[in-house]
């Protein structure tokens, strides 16, 4: 039987010589075949160095539409990092998902930068963004407009008119009546939420609602052991409304450590990053899985590992989920129950979130953001609170008070 195994080294040094040696044979300076961020010259025509493999596509929940399967997390400074967009671009990686927030707006000009220079991959590029921090339609507007602005472009494809939707009730009419306008109104083709916290229950909220096209909500081998999380995503494939997966990764709010899982993957031919993504997309209810790559060596690697026709066995599988149950205690599946349990401090996953940006993903302006953001909406300093009836009923045993103290003590 033929090996459809992707061997990762062989694939980057594939990719990257062949682009080389089309450039080459094309003429095309080697400087600009490889750092797209160097200005074009205007009388020069630009030149595709190469066909790449094209990463599959599934289809948007009921919409009749096809997205990539694996969509670039543009959180970063896109302006400066334009390689990443047009190696994506060119592997087919064509859902790309930002925000009117990310990296301070540098995320969406950077995609704004892109369409400039090619103003034809529009129609090819699938793009969806959030309405960071709006809450009411008059400040929804405004951020939409601005994200046309800064991405040059006149309609997105998919807009997340809540950005960490955590109550269902927050799903209201004037919600509804909004997207309705802004899609009669060509401004957006789909419209739904990200969802950070209590995703069970939004996910399930969202269901029965027909003007909600699609979802982001955190999808990873750890919350699979969740029945309520399961049961949601059931309902959202019956429902027919698309789940485009984010923190496929799973990483915890402290520093996490994944020799085990590295050690049981790497002797299959992939990491432990690629297994993770792979255990999400063969679950057929996820249309998209969505992962930051911010890097030509971490694309690379997450191409690789979806183009990859290998599937995780059964004992794979198994391996992930009892590795769930051992090492649970530091990841925070923003059930939010220790919300209800102490309702004056209901923002412990929202922290737990910024403790992990900045401890996994090195990325600290962002976890300093999302950390000021919750504790602005306090009453009281964030180690004042007792956290011992939240510690008591957290699924995952977390010490939460010592958690608290520890990214007050981090972001103070």
């Amino acid at each position: 039987m033929e090996n459809k195994a992707i061997n990762r080294r062989s694939f980057l040094k594939t990719a990257a010589g062949a682009g080389i040696a089309s450039a080459l044979a094309a003429g095309t300076n080697i400087a600009s075949a490889i750092d797209p961020n160097k200005p074009a010259d205007a009388n020069e025509p630009v030149k595709e160095l190469v066909k790449y493999p094209q990463i599959p596509m599934r289809k948007l929940g009921r919409a009749d539409k096809l997205v990539s399967a694996l969509s670039l997390g543009i959180m970063f400074d896109a302006i400066e990092n334009q390689i990443v967009l047009n190696k994506a671009y060119q592997w087919g990686v064509t859902l790309w998902d930002t925000s009117h927030g990310y990296a301070g707006g540098k995320s969406e000009e950077g995609i704004g930068k892109f369409l400039t220079r090619f103003p034809e991959r529009r129609k090819d590029l699938f793009i969806v963004s959030k309405a960071s921090g709006a809450n009411d339609s008059a400040s929804r507007t405004d951020r939409l407009q601005t994200s046309f602005k800064r991405m040059n472009t006149d309609y997105i494809d998919l807009y997340y008119g809540v950005h960490g939707l955590s109550k269902p009730e927050e799903l209201t009419e004037d919600l509804k009546q909004w997207a309705a306008d802004a899609k009669a109104k060509g401004l957006i083709k789909y419209f739904g939420f990200s969802t950070h916290t209590n995703m069970a229950d939004c996910m399930l909220a969202a269901s029965k609602l027909d003007w909600i096209d699609a979802i982001m909500p955190s999808y990873n081998y750890r919350l699979l052991a969740d029945p309520k999380f399961v049961g949601a995503v059931d309902a959202c494939k019956k429902a027919g409304t698309a789940l485009i997966s984010m923190k496929t990764q799973a990483k915890k709010s402290e520093v996490d450590s994944e020799n085990k899982l590295y050690q049981h993957f790497i002797s299959k031919g992939f990491s432990e990053g690629q297994a993770k993504i792979k255990v999400t997309l063969q679950d057929d209810r996820i249309c998209s899985a969505c992962v930051g790559m911010q890097s030509i060596a971490t694309l690379t690697q997450n191409v690789a590992a979806v183009l990859d026709k290998t599937q995780l066995s059964k004992s794979d599988v198994e391996f992930l989920e009892t590795y769930a149950k051992a090492t649970c205690s530091g990841y925070c599946s923003a059930c939010d129950l220790c919300a209800s349990a102490n309702p004056q401090m209901p923002y412990v996953s929202q922290i737990m979130r910024s403790m992990m940006y900045h401890n996994n993903y090195g990325d600290t302006a962002l976890a300093k953001e999302t950390f000021s953001d919750a504790v602005s909406k306090l009453s009281a300093p964030l180690g004042s609170f007792d956290y011992s009836r939240a510690e008591s009923i957290c699924p995952n045993k977390i010490a939460i008070g010592k958690m608290m103290k520890n990214a007050e003590k981090l972001f103070a």
